[in-house]
């Protein structure tokens, strides 16, 4: 096996973009750190987004069978579960992963909250469901930057990204559950925006190069088996590779470092740039539910 290019830590890998980011980043040379709670297909997990019922359905994906993915494309996968809402696996992960394999050189925050109040109206909302989302959508990603940087600032070497959403940017088109989104993930999302500004202002003189990734509508395993009831069409997004495709872009060209600390269209990026043969048409609904 060649020499690897590095090694990206990614959140959320077990499905969907998460796993299509793995996917890429392997097939441009690094080794990868999977994170997420779901390790072996068919784990039951709560994903309801409302409050008023409950889903642990399994859904498709897993670490196990993205670490296969990454496996085939040549390049080492280490699974590590990784839950964020609960601040010592973020520590416990990162650790993993740096007494493993010595460093991490790319780290995607892809995960988010997945949930009750994620889909509920404001006044149906606990308020300790909106501190769930502040705590995986905004906190997590922030802890985990602190804890990764410090070995990217002594190397001189290092990308962040923060996959996002235009929740965070502007109102929902209606209310929640009826095609639009609550106040949890929209407020988290905005509140994490700001992480890659900072880090570009204050470590970019350190070789570290930071951005939010906007994927826009695209249509995942949960998008098509939990999010029609909300208002969502799937059909309507564009494909998990699509930002994959883009990830490995931005960490690997250095043409990208021109786009140091903003904002990237995923889809519009993609077609601009011809990352993914064969695709050309951005979803026409630009939000990230």
């Amino acid at each position: 096996m060649a020499e690897a290019r590095g090694v990206a830590f990614v959140t959320g890998a077990s499905r969907g973009i998460g796993k299509a980011i793995a996917v890429h980043l392997a097939r441009a040379g690094f080794d990868i750190a999977l994170a997420a709670r779901t390790v072996h297909e068919g784990e039951a997990r709560e994903h309801s987004s409302t409050i008023k019922r409950s889903d642990t359905t399994p859904l498709p994906g897993s670490l196990d069978s993205t670490a296969a993915l990454v496996e085939a494309e040549g390049r080492k996968a280490l699974s590590v579960f990784l839950d964020i809402t609960d601040r010592t696996t973020l520590g416990s992960s990162v650790t993993t992963v740096l007494e493993r394999w010595g460093r991490i050189d790319v780290l995607v925050n892809n995960a988010r909250y997945i949930g009750p109040g994620h889909m509920d109206r404001l006044l149906e909302t606990p308020v300790e469901l909106l501190d769930k989302h502040l705590e995986a959508n905004t906190m997590a990603p922030i802890i985990l930057a602190k804890l990764v940087l410090p070995q990217m600032i002594d190397r001189k070497r290092g990308c962040l990204m923060t996959v996002t959403s235009g929740a965070g940017m502007s109102d929902p088109p209606a209310p929640a559950g009826e095609g639009g989104w609550g106040l949890g993930y929209g407020m988290s999302k905005g509140a994490v925006h700001r992480l890659i500004g900072i880090v570009k202002l204050e470590h970019e003189q350190d070789g570290i190069f930071a951005y939010n990734l906007h994927p826009g509508f695209i249509t995942t395993e949960r998008m098509i088996q939990d999010m029609g009831a909300f208002g969502f069409d799937a059909d309507a997004g564009a494909p998990p590779d699509v930002i994959g495709a883009v990830a490995a872009w931005l960490a690997t060209a250095p043409e990208a470092r021109e786009l140091n600390g903003q904002w990237v269209e995923g889809q519009e990026l993609c077609a601009e740039l011809n990352l993914l043969p064969g695709w050309s048409t951005p979803s026409p609904v630009n939000i990230r539910p």
